[in-house]
């Protein structure tokens, strides 16, 4: 498993015994903007009829020789995910662009640091993440294969099969090869030699013999090694000797060199045969030589210096434009398994270099490798090769007039990048020019409601950046989509337009604009922070939509509109405050609305309890975990950021050492836990996140001696403090109980995505009560086609209008009112929107005459036969009204009776 260094946080799915996830997107060819259908590699036998087609999205210059393409993979079966694909389209041919591999900080290989940090650093215009790298416990984290940054060979590649790395020569042609580390020591004597086997190489076993990288082996350590141990973990006691323009002037026996490597210095460190050659052959103030080399499959051998740059990866993808088997076990890096993916490739001549990555976020899961070959295939690479990928996965890029790289889409995480091993940079030595171009800079999507301020970015004839200072733009609107003032445009009507700039003369732009409408909202999401109802009450109410292309977005809350069934409340920025509740009401129903579409959170009249502040306690806090290696410690702590004065449970942990699941938990009053009385509904709780991505969990004792236990979150995927709602009652907890621990899991899968070093903080749990489960009406409903008279629990009742048979589709309909009423629902018709809305216990049905859709809980659902009005009563199909309110229907076709239950 690999895994990162403690101080950082990275997550998911990753499953790498060597590298992680990784795998990109290669497109390659004309920038065609019409639709190239291709088959999707399906994983599944149900999948093999779905089809793909590569629709380009974006276009745009990063810099002299360097564009920045974004395609949408759009499936025909319209309910899997759109995937995103970006590609950096560099020409190896152009005077001023460069690729190199960058790095850790200030140029050392056991320190990380994410994409956009190595290209500030190095001053590039763009990059991808690089190779994969090992992250568990005690390894230092360099690169797996070889590196080389501006000519010099940094790290060497291991001894491992299968393993193929992008490079590019001094003469700028793009080699993808699985090369091999050669290298010689020669004593003064001219006639001495021992194998070198690597450099700057952490401890490993060696593939296919499983055998110890370092025993009876010399490696060579340059000052790029600053880890405090060469390596750590090796399992060979060292004997090592100081090279400082190649004449040997210390030599320690049995132990570390404690003196710092220059610049023109290496460590030569050996163990067994090894040591033996250091101390046999080698002496202070003898001149030696040490020769190193990069041998291909084929048997050609590569000085390091006649590249310009290399960076490793994993599995070849691509040989001669079509997919090869993979070169490596892929189950490391879950390359069977829906992910982002990172990966490089070049064109059948050699002038076009490609880095690309499939964006996994939100709706968007990102691709297998198959899935993945297929593309590069259908996109026309010649050559490709997979690097990193699942959470390591980050594109950087300068957009067009910007001085800095920005995130050019989401990584898994959102807009946090991982630290990782290494990238490739892009790098551009164009001179400046003159002004050539403006663009318009701002958001490209918004709701309606939502407000966004433009500004003017300047460009030269090299696509360098300059000072837009001194331009006056003029801005307008092709389609009124909404208010343009100023700089500041406000959406208010659904739909897409092009926002127009002029500036310096004849310079102008477009940018396009989306206002999301309802049509794109698949799921509309709201998440309370409590369900408790009460007078007085402020609720925070976070509202996402996810679109019907797979994006996942925060709905502003200036977007959003207010409906309320049950109480009357005031909303203001993201949050309703309860005036009063309606005597005797089982449930409150708090509706969200975007443009039309809805989604309820439901709410129930209740009290509200505190269960701990921390400010008295007067029992034990404890820590355990799993397994026995696993350390930290909890306790009860007065200054933790954000809550300096209060007391607060803090949990610290460490899980550097061990393997396996691990488990870190803060435990309360010796494992007897806290008491809860009654049967609450929830548990609300502020945490202290520190972004470490592993699950976050709660566990209890029912009055029964059954352990329980609930989430909090899946990740923790924040940094500061959050407030978190826990279902009781889904977890199944009933009667007094007891919190016995509040923990974390470092699940055994991706460990290498998550942190190993940390601190979490609790503070302020309060217990939630509603009422008794919300009670529905559950009678026996029984009607005939054509008659009026109805029967519910056996009593006899008109109806508004009789249930008939709709022709052609041979669907029951009936009189919707009737049927929701008997049923205990509440009904509300929209006559502008002909749209009725059914709330009955925890759910809320909307159906809109004459649509072929309905919402369940916020959630878009086709329906075969739409409602329709009849003489001033809705009629729907009584399937769909029924089985979604959670009745059964039987239908008796001899007598034509419809029976709900």
């Amino acid at each position: 498993m690999l895994q990162l260094q403690p101080t950082q946080a990275r997550h998911k799915r990753n499953r790498l015994i060597l590298p992680f996830l990784a795998g990109v997107l290669i497109f390659t060819g004309p920038f065609n903007t019409g639709a190239i259908p291709t088959a999707h590699a399906a994983s599944t036998a149900s999948q093999a009829a779905v089809t793909y087609k590569l629709v380009q999205q974006s276009e745009t210059i990063v810099t002299s020789g360097v564009r920045q393409i974004s395609y949408a993979w759009v499936p025909s079966d319209k309910t899997k995910a759109t995937e995103m694909l970006h590609v950096l389209q560099v020409d190896l041919q152009n005077p001023y662009v460069q690729l190199n591999a960058m790095g850790g900080q200030k140029g050392s290989v056991t320190s990380r640091q994410s994409i956009g940090a190595m290209t500030k650093e190095t001053g590039a215009i763009a990059g991808i993440n690089g190779d994969v790298f090992r992250t568990a416990s005690g390894t230092e984290g360099v690169p797996m294969g070889a590196q080389i940054t501006s000519g010099q060979l940094l790290v060497s590649t291991e001894k491992l099969q299968g393993m193929y790395a992008f490079g590019v020569t001094k003469d700028r042609q793009p080699i993808i090869d699985n090369f091999v580390f050669t290298g010689t020591v020669t004593a003064a004597d001219g006639v001495t030699t021992f194998p070198l086997a690597g450099l700057n190489k952490s401890a490993y076993r060696t593939e296919p013999d499983k055998a110890y990288s370092h025993v009876n082996a010399l490696y060579m350590y340059t000052n790029a090694w600053t880890a405090s141990e060469r390596p750590a973990n090796s399992a060979a006691t060292p004997t090592e000797a100081l090279v400082v323009d190649g004449i040997v002037t210390e030599i320690s026996v049995s132990g570390a060199i404690q003196t710092a490597i220059p610049a023109n210095g290496y460590i030569l460190r050996g163990h067994g045969t090894a040591a033996n050659f250091i101390k046999t052959s080698l002496i202070v103030g003898d001149r030696i030589n040490t020769t190193s080399s990069l041998q291909s499959a084929d048997g050609k051998s590569y000085d390091p210096a006649s590249f310009q740059m290399m960076v490793s990866g994993h599995t070849l993808l691509l040989n001669n434009g079509a997919a090869v088997p993979f070169t490596r076990d892929i189950s490391g890096v879950s390359g069977s398994a829906d992910r982002a993916r990172t990966a490089v490739g070049y064109s059948k001549d050699g002038t076009t270099a490609y880095l690309l990555t499939v964006e996994e976020n939100g709706g968007r899961e990102g691709v297998t490798l198959k899935e993945l070959q297929q593309m590069l295939v259908e996109l026309g690479v010649w050559k490709a090769v997979n690097m990193d990928g699942g959470g390591s996965t980050t594109m950087v890029s300068r957009p067009l007039g910007e001085f800095q790289t920005q995130l050019t889409h989401p990584t898994f995480y959102g807009t946090t990048q991982r630290q990782v091993t290494n990238g490739i940079g892009v790098y551009t030595t164009a001179p400046q020019g003159t002004l050539k171009g403006i663009v318009a800079s701002g958001a490209r999507t918004l709701f309606m409601g939502q407000q966004a301020t433009y500004s003017l970015k300047a460009y030269d004839s090299y696509y360098n950046p300059i000072d837009p200072n001194g331009l006056q733009p003029t801005w307008s609107l092709d389609k009124q989509l909404g208010a343009f003032v100023g700089g500041t445009f406000t959406a208010s009507k659904p739909g897409s337009a092009m926002l127009q700039v002029n500036a310096g003369g004849n310079a102008s732009d477009s940018i396009p604009i989306e206002v999301i409408g309802e049509a794109q909202v698949s799921k509309l999401l709201v998440e309370p922070n409590t369900a408790v109802l009460k007078p007085g009450a402020v609720i925070s109410m976070q509202v996402k939509a996810q679109l019907t292309d797979g994006r996942q977005l925060n709905v502003p809350a200036s977007s959003v509109s207010w409906e309320f069934r049950g109480f009357t409340a005031t909303s203001s920025d993201g949050k309703i405050t309860v005036n009063k509740v309606q005597n005797n009401i089982a449930a409150g129903y708090a509706i969200a609305r975007y443009d039309g579409f809805g989604a309820v959170a439901v709410l129930a009249p209740g009290t509200e309890r505190a269960l701990e502040d921390f400010e008295n306690v007067s029992y034990n806090v404890g820590f355990s975990a799993t397994p026995i290696e696993t350390v930290g410690a909890a306790s009860i702590m007065t200054g933790i950021p954000g809550r300096e004065t209060s007391k607060v449970l803090a949990m610290d942990y460490d899980f550097t050492v061990g393997f396996g699941k691990r488990f870190a938990n803060a435990v309360l009053n010796n494992g007897k836990g806290i008491t809860i009385e009654g049967t609450p509904s929830s548990l609300s709780l502020d945490v202290l996140g520190d972004q470490s991505m592993h699950w976050l969990r709660a566990e209890f004792t029912d009055v029964n001696g059954k352990t329980v236990y609930a989430t909090i979150a899946d990740q923790i995927d924040w940094a500061g403090w959050k407030n978190f709602r826990v279902d009781l009652a889904a977890a199944g907890l009933k009667g007094t109980s007891k919190l016995t621990k509040l923990y974390i899991v470092n699940k055994e899968e991706d460990q290498d995505e998550r942190a190993m070093q940390g601190q979490l903080a609790f503070d302020n749990l309060s217990l939630q009560y509603p009422p008794d489960q919300i009670a529905v009406a559950q009678p026996t409903i029984v009607m005939t086609v054509g008659k009026k008279q109805a029967t519910v629990d056996g009593k006899k009742t008109m109806l508004p209008g009789a249930p008939f048979v709709q022709k052609g589709t041979n669907t029951n309909y009936l009189p919707l009112r009737f049927v929701a009423d008997s049923l205990g629902a509440q009904v509300v018709w929209n006559n502008k929107a002909k749209r009725v809305t059914v709330l009955r216990g925890d759910k809320m049905l909307e159906l809109w005459v004459g649509s072929d859709n309905m919402t369940v809980n916020g959630v878009r659902q086709p329906i075969t036969v739409a409602p329709m009005v009849i003489k001033g009563s809705v009629y729907v199909p009584v399937r769909v009204i029924s089985e979604q309110l959670g009745q059964k229907v039987d239908w008796e076709s001899k007598t034509k009776t419809i029976t709900i239950h």
